[in-house]
């Protein structure tokens, strides 16, 4: 009997003769190259090789600097069948902190984008990613197969670095045991086989990392886009008939805005949209069914340190409420705590018990482990549990702000902005008050040929929400910041509400 594969840098179906197309990747012109499996395998299988062939040991880490490609897919599935634990970095930070993480990650090698490989970098070794290039990948890849490493416990596969908003990155530690878990587990809910799945977050973000590597588990094939932008969203579904689709809520809503483009574009392809790392409001839901009215929409929930694997269907055949994010997983253990750490059934954080919990944090022994001590993982995120067992997101527990002695969440205040029709987008922070402490102010993206005045949203948050939730001013933006995870950046708009308020 063939024994278990252990090393999460060989997932793929078991019955695969490797001749199906595993990805297409696109560049930033829209040009396309195909990949079959075993053409992915082979390009993995060398960058293995050539790790080993440096001497670069078991356990030792490897970095990625760059954008989504089909080169980069293959050198993290290579750097973990040799054992090495893949890095990937947020390419859209600014050098100082690129270089923290490389320094405090200890990778020996990264693999760069040729437009980000930097020769004063001289503390790492550097390789390109352009297969085109007789110096990058294609030169740096071994010819004599190697056999994977295969762990033996609990040994890490990937160190995903968060973005560092509030302060240090921290380096996320992941095994290949628990990620295997997540793979296998997520098969068992619902495979990919036969589907196009469109990937465009960036893969050193665990919302597409995850998605890859289900894609290649399942045999669907995936299509890769370098970035998100919302024109090559679009273009990429109605071209490659794409049928899954995964982002975050932002990216759906940009795309949504282009309507010349999507009225000419044929979207009948697309079954599934599965949204997930930031709350989903009732007015991009209703949108979203205007113009892809055959997808089924999945409103999802997931951490990096605690994986995408939370929530599920009712066992009951319930259907999941619009905006709830589901039942309890089957193979999950949650719970809801509020401020003085008592389990409570109804509104609290979450907190969560799994076999795909990341090992913790590296190097940061000033951090308090998120961990209770029977084992859950504490999420930080607020929930509101309804009378059927359905979760339904109510805000960050960071983000939340007392105005006046009322506890406020951005996201309800967003929530109820968007139920207006002309709004698309809001986005709710805290400015300081003498009196209040902190109060609410918005920022607002309009739908398309839509007319409305701050004034007026201000009278509809009056007229529909409790009066301390009000904002106190409402700017209008023809866009919302965006951070490197494609997130709104709340850290930029409250800056920008300063500086405003400063000028008034």
């Amino acid at each position: 009997m063939k024994p278990e594969v252990v090393n999460l840098g060989c997932v793929r179906p078991v019955r695969d003769d490797g001749a199906r197309l595993a990805i297409i990747g696109l560049d930033a012109q829209m040009r396309a190259v195909r990949y079959s499996a075993a053409e992915l395998d082979a390009l993995a299988d060398g960058v293995a090789a050539g790790l080993r062939a440096r001497g670069l040991s078991p356990g030792e880490r490897v970095a990625l600097l760059g954008a989504n490609s089909v080169a980069y897919v293959a050198a993290v599935l290579g750097i973990m069948r040799a054992g090495l634990v893949a890095v990937p970095l947020n390419h859209r930070w600014p050098d100082t902190q690129i270089d923290y993480a490389l320094a405090d990650s200890g990778a020996r090698l990264v693999f760069c984008d040729p437009e980000r490989m930097r020769p004063e970098r001289k503390s790492v070794e550097g390789v390109s990613l352009a297969l085109e290039d007789t110096e990058g990948l294609s030169a740096f890849v071994g010819q004599d197969a190697v056999a994977a490493w295969q762990p033996a416990g609990s040994e890490t596969a990937l160190m995903l670095y968060t973005s560092g908003s509030t302060g240090r990155p921290k380096g996320v530690l992941l095994s290949h045991a628990a990620q295997l878990w997540v793979v296998r587990t997520r098969l068992q809910d619902a495979s990919l086989a036969d589907e196009r799945a469109l990937i465009a977050a960036p893969l050193y973000h665990m919302n597409a990392l995850a998605l890859i590597l289900l894609a290649l588990a399942s045999g669907a094939t995936a299509v890769l886009l370098p970035q998100f932008t919302a024109r090559a969203y679009i273009e990429a579904v109605g071209r490659y008939r794409c049928t899954w689709l995964t982002a975050v809520p932002p990216m759906i809503a940009m795309m949504l805005r282009e309507q010349a483009l999507l009225a000419q574009t044929d979207l009948g392809s697309v079954r599934v949209i599965r949204m997930g790392s930031a709350p989903v409001s009732a007015s991009l839901l209703a949108q979203i069914r205007q113009w892809l009215p055959n997808a089924r929409i999945i409103n999802a929930y997931g951490t990096t340190e605690g994986g995408p694997v939370v929530f599920g269907p009712h066992p009951q055949g319930i259907p999941t409420p619009p905006l709830a994010v589901g039942y309890a997983h089957a193979a999950v253990q949650l719970r809801l705590r509020d401020g003085a750490g008592r389990e409570v059934p109804d509104e609290g954080v979450l907190e969560i018990r799994s076999a795909g919990l990341m090992s913790g944090y590296h190097n940061r022994a000033d951090l308090a482990a998120p961990f209770t001590v029977d084992g859950y993982y504490v999420t930080g995120d607020v929930f509101r549990r309804d009378a059927q067992g359905f979760y339904t997101f109510v805000g960050r527990r960071d983000d939340m702000f007392v105005c006046g002695g009322e506890n406020i969440y951005p996201g309800e205040i967003e929530k109820l902005l968007e139920r207006h029709p002309g709004v698309q987008q809001a986005c709710v922070v805290p400015i300081d008050d003498d009196i209040k402490g902190q109060k609410p102010v918005a920022f607002v993206v309009l739908r398309p040929e839509v007319s409305v005045t701050a004034a007026e949203l201000k009278a509809f948050a009056l007229a529909h929400g409790a009066a301390y939730q009000h904002p106190r001013h409402v700017w209008l933006l023809p866009t919302l910041p965006l951070a490197a995870t494609n997130k709104i950046d709340r850290q930029a708009l409250k800056r920008d509400a300063q500086a405003r308020l400063q000028i008034d």
